[in-house]
C-alpha cells in the first residue's frame, strides 16, 4: 500500500504529473500512470498454459487434502505436547464415530468431483488483463467518486477535496478498498447461506434424518472428515453457497481462487480436533474448532450453526453455546 502514498491520499495535488494538471477535467478525470501493487500480476494466466478458472477449481481440492494431511501427521505424531490441545482423546475418534475413514474419503472425493463439475459450468474466463484496462476502470471509478463527493460535500468543498485527494482515493479504492469489501461481502454470503440452510437441516426432522445426519455420524470431528456429507447437502451447502458468493460479490477469477481456498482451509481447520491458540485460522474469530465441536456433541446439536467464518448469526438469533454455557447448565442440573 505504500505505493499509493504517491497518489495523493496523504499528500497534496503536487503528486499529479504534467499530463494531469487537474484531477477533474470536465466530465472525466485524469489519473497518473498506473502503478501495480505487489499482489497483482498482469500475466493472463498465473501458470502458463493453465486457465485461471482451472486453478480456481483445483485450489480448494489441493488445500483440503494438504491441510488434512498436516493434521493427520499431527494425529499420528505421538507428540505429547499436543495432548493439551486435543479436544478429544484419540481413542474417541475410533470408538464413537459411526463412519469409517474409507467411507469418509469416498464421500469427500464425490463432493470434490461434484463441485468441480459445477465450477466448470459456472465460472467464466477472466477478461483480458492489461494496464489499459486497469486505467480505464479506474477512470470510470474516479468519475463515480466525483459524483459522490460533490453530492455529499457540495461543489466547493467537494472540488477542493477531489483535487487534493482524488487520485489517491481512486487508486486506493480500486486496488484495496473495493477488493476487500468484495471479499468481506463474499464471506458474509457464505456464512449467511450456510447458517440458515444448516439450521433448517436441524429443525426439520425429515431433512436431518435423511440428509444431515450423515455428517453427524462423525461425533468426534477430524480434519479430512470436514466435507463428509450426504451428496445433496454437499452440493447445496458448500458448492452452491460458494458459487452464489462468487457471483453476488462480483469476484474476479483470482479473487475466487482465494475465496475457495480460504473457505476450504477454514472448514478443514474447524473440524481438525485441536484447540490451537497459535493457529491463525482459529484466531480470526470465535468460530473455530472448539466452537464447532460443541455442535457435534449431543448437548450442542441445536446450537452453533454458524460456519465457517464468524458467529454473528448465532449471537443475533440466540443459538450460540460456549463451554461456559455448558458448564453452567451442568451445574444447574446438579443443584436440581
Amino acid at each position: 500500500m505504500g505505493e499509493l502514498f504517491s497518489y495523493g491520499f496523504f499528500t497534496g495535488p503536487s503528486t499529479l504529473n504534467s499530463t494531469c494538471p487537474s484531477f477533474v477535467t470536465g466530465e472525466t478525470v485524469c489519473l497518473p500512470p498506473v502503478k501495480i501493487p505487489f499482489y497483482f500480476s498482469l500475466r493472463q494466466e498465473i501458470f502458463d498454459g493453465i486457465p485461471d478458472t482451472y486453478i480456481a477449481l483445483a485450489a480448494p481440492v489441493l488445500a483440503y487434502w494438504f491441510l488434512s494431511f498436516v493434521f493427520y501427521c499431527l494425529d499420528i505424531s505421538g507428540w505429547r505436547w499436543l495432548d493439551k490441545y486435543r479436544i478429544h482423546e484419540s481413542e474417541e475418534v475410533k470408538s464413537r464415530n459411526l463412519a469409517t475413514p474409507w467411507e469418509v474419503a469416498q464421500a469427500v472425493l464425490l463432493q470434490h468431483a461434484t463441485q468441480t463439475v459445477l465450477g466448470l459450468a459456472w465460472l467464466i474466463e477472466s477478461p483480458e488483463i492489461s494496464v489499459a484496462r486497469c486505467q480505464s476502470e479506474m477512470e470510470a471509478l474516479g468519475g463515480t467518486l466525483v459524483w459522490v463527493v460533490r453530492h455529499l460535500l457540495g461543489e466547493e468543498i467537494g472540488m477542493k477535496f477531489l483535487e487534493s485527494r482524488g487520485p489517491g482515493v481512486t487508486q486506493w479504492l480500486y486496488w484495496w478498498g473495493i477488493p476487500a469489501a468484495q471479499m468481506l461481502f463474499a464471506l458474509f454470503i457464505v456464512d449467511t447461506w450456510q447458517y440458515f440452510l444448516h439450521r433448517s437441516m436441524h429443525t426439520n426432522k425429515y431433512l436431518y434424518k435423511k440428509i444431515h445426519s450423515v455428517h453427524h455420524r462423525l461425533y468426534v470431528p477430524y480434519a479430512f472428515g470436514a466435507l463428509y456429507n450426504h451428496p445433496l447437502e454437499g452440493f447445496l451447502l458448500d458448492s452452491v453457497g460458494a458459487a452464489l458468493a462468487e457471483r453476488l460479490s462480483y469476484l474476479s477469477v483470482r479473487q475466487t481462487i482465494f475465496l475457495f481456498a480460504f473457505s476450504t482451509c477454514k472448514t478443514v481447520d474447524d473440524h481438525c480436533g485441536y484447540n490451537l491458540p497459535f493457529d491463525p485460522l482459529q484466531m480470526m474469530s470465535g468460530n473455530n474448532a472448539d466452537y464447532h465441536d460443541i455442535h457435534h456433541q449431543a448437548i450442542g446439536i441445536k446450537s452453533n450453526f454458524s460456519q465457517p467464518f464468524f458467529v454473528h448469526w448465532d449471537v443475533l438469533l440466540g443459538t450460540r453455546m460456549t463451554r461456559k454455557d455448558i458448564q453452567a447448565r451442568r451445574e444447574k442440573v446438579k443443584k436440581t
